[in-house]
């Protein structure tokens, strides 16, 4: 296996293999070292296995472990931060629960980069080549696991909580969505304790039913329960819980982009936007970068994946950034993005400004109409763009400076992904169509 955007992640058991899981143990504490290792997983019934084999690779190589158990992704990030120690979270994201996956952090919780990932994959054919054994540890050189799921729990709730600087969500209806994930019980409990009145769904895992038809990915029972219970607005996270997606008191969806140009206006109007810019990704709609132009914020663009977010937010010392799929990137308050810490800072404004979300979210930004579509090939050939360079340019001429195309290879599964943005959705989505069409007759040639 080699590492994607974010991490690996394959069918569990038959690509990400417990042989795998035991090497990558191995090859993670060589290459990223220190004296102790924190593993999170979430609710997939293939987590506790790989979380095992993972563990005994890093126990082989002399480092100890600490079982974090049930957590967000950010949440395993927060603690390596906190803590100074690498870590590794044991999930597929939004895939079905077949899938599983596992994505690590350099100590002080950072995402690898991509030169890092280099060396751990020569560093896992390097002890494939070798063989077991040879200069493992042995003895009380070996290390050990512990478990402290629940000390972890707490000082991660307490670490979200701390982004409301002792102001309250008092009053406030919020809905929440929690896919059967990582965020079940937790979101709940930091939202009450906050002091908003909740209602929850999304929170009955049992190994298989993450991510099926709830969460981020299936928001439409959310937004028939936001309505249905007249809440001033919910939250949709995925199994990971590292992104979220909102839904305002109309059942309205409201996406990442305008959930970072509510947060980056709040924050400019605070003096808390730093550079008075926002990093996204080219996959952000045209409507958000107008928005921005209108509240005199810059836009900072980068490839798809929060991994890229987080680089140019280091780079440009700026204080917000994320992706229109819902992942949000505070830089003050953490190491990546957080659907929780997200979605209590969104409630916050809206508390704050005593305003819907729907009104903030309008004065934000307008959403040009944008249409994704994506096309599934195992096999896909290494020159499939070339070959549709003649419907490529028809397009592009077609929608002018009015829409534009984006083609991207998915960094975590074996799917093409087609954008196209048009003044007018119907316009969209036939030229999308089109392209799709295109992709699959070339593949095939």
């Amino acid at each position: 296996m080699r590492f994607g955007t974010d991490g690996v992640r394959g069918v569990a058991n038959s690509e990400l293999t417990v042989e795998f899981a035991v090497s990558l143990g191995r090859a993670a504490a060589r290459v990223l070292g220190g004296e102790k290792f924190l593993i999170g997983r979430d609710t997939r019934r293939s987590g506790t296995m790989l979380e095992a084999a993972l563990a005994a690779g890093i126990c082989a190589e002399g480092l100890s472990v600490e079982m974090l158990g049930v957590l967000p992704t950010p949440a395993v990030a927060t603690l390596s931060a906190l803590d100074g120690h690498p870590a590794a979270m044991i999930s597929a994201s939004h895939n079905p629960f077949a899938d599983n996956g596992i994505k690590l952090f350099a100590a002080g919780g950072r995402k690898l980069s991509d030169a890092v990932q280099r060396r751990l994959e020569a560093e896992i054919e390097r002890l494939a080549s070798a063989g077991a054994g040879g200069d493992a540890p042995t003895g009380p050189g070996v290390g050990v696991i512990s478990h402290v799921e629940g000390s972890a729990t707490a000082r991660y709730e307490a670490s979200v909580l701390d982004a409301l600087e002792g102001r309250t969500l008092d009053g406030l209806s919020v809905a929440l969505d929690c896919a059967n994930g990582a965020n079940t019980d937790l979101a709940a409990e930091v939202f009450a304790r906050a002091g908003a009145t909740v209602s929850v769904m999304g929170d009955r895992p049992n190994g298989v039913n993450i991510n099926d038809g709830c969460g981020s990915t299936h928001p439409e029972g959310l937004q028939a329960a936001v309505v249905g219970s007249g809440a001033d607005l919910g939250f949709a996270f995925d199994g990971d819980a590292d992104r979220v997606l909102a839904v305002d008191a109309r059942g309205e969806l409201v996406d990442g982009d305008q959930l970072i140009a509510v947060c980056a206006i709040d924050l400019r109007a605070r003096g808390l936007l730093r550079g008075d810019a926002v990093v996204v990704t080219v996959m952000s709609n045209l409507g958000f970068r107008t928005g921005m132009a209108a509240a005199g914020i810059e836009v900072v663009e980068t490839a798809v994946g929060d991994r890229y977010v987080l680089e140019a937010l280091d780079e440009g010392n700026f204080s917000l950034g994320g992706e229109q799929s819902g992942h949000l990137i505070f830089s003050d308050l953490t190491t990546t993005g957080d659907g929780l810490l997200s979605a209590l800072i969104v409630a916050d404004i809206v508390k704050r400004s005593g305003r819907a979300l729907a009104d903030l979210t309008a004065d934000a930004m307008q959403r040009l109409p944008q249409v994704l579509q994506n096309v599934r090939l195992t096999d896909r050939p290494a020159d499939l763009l070339d070959r549709i360079a003649p419907e490529v340019a028809a397009v592009e001429a077609e929608l002018g400076d009015t829409g534009r195309l984006l083609i991207r290879p998915s960094g975590t599964e074996p799917l093409i992904r087609v954008m196209i943005e048009a003044p007018d959705p119907d316009l969209a989505q036939r030229l999308t169509t089109s392209v799709c069409d295109a992709l699959v007759a070339a593949a095939a040639r």
